[in-house]
Formats: C-alpha cells, sequence, structure tokens
C-alpha cells in the first residue's frame, strides 16, 4: 500500500476513529522515541523549569493568576 492509498483510506474514516488513529499513532511514536533515547542521555527535570514554561510545555496547569505572576516576573527579568 502506498502513503497516498494510506491517506486516503484514513481520511474516509469517521472523524472518532482519525482521532483514535491519530492517538496511536502519537502514542507509538512517542514510545519509539523514548526508547531510542540513550540511556546516558541526561535532561533537566521539567520541575526545574520556570513555572511559566512548564505550563507553556503543558506539564502542569498554573491557575491564571499564578500564571501571570509567573509572566511578569519572566518580562521583568528579561528586559531589566
Amino acid at each position: 500500500m502506498t502513503w497516498q492509498e494510506l491517506q486516503n483510506q484514513a481520511l474516509q474514516l469517521p472523524i472518532s476513529d482519525r482521532w483514535r488513529l491519530v492517538q496511536s499513532l502519537l502514542t507509538s511514536i512517542q514510545q519509539e522515541t523514548l526508547s531510542s533515547i540513550s540511556p546516558s542521555f541526561t535532561a533537566i527535570p521539567m520541575t526545574e523549569l520556570d513555572p511559566w514554561t512548564q505550563r507553556l510545555l503543558g506539564v502542569i496547569q498554573l491557575s491564571p493568576e499564578d500564571a501571570n505572576e509567573s509572566y511578569i516576573d519572566y518580562l521583568e527579568t528579561k528586559y531589566q
């Protein structure tokens, strides 16, 4: 089956089935990506990022007040 044939078949599916397909593909890609990362790879834990950055990345959800305050702090630091 060619890429174009696969795409055409997927586009004929109902929207709910296409969403499930997208979620399934995304999960598969994430698992393959994570398994291909070297164990010696060191990354900064997301919890060490500024709360505004965490919210931007979708790691945690801040209340609107915390988000505004954090963003103001970020701007003040950036433009001092």
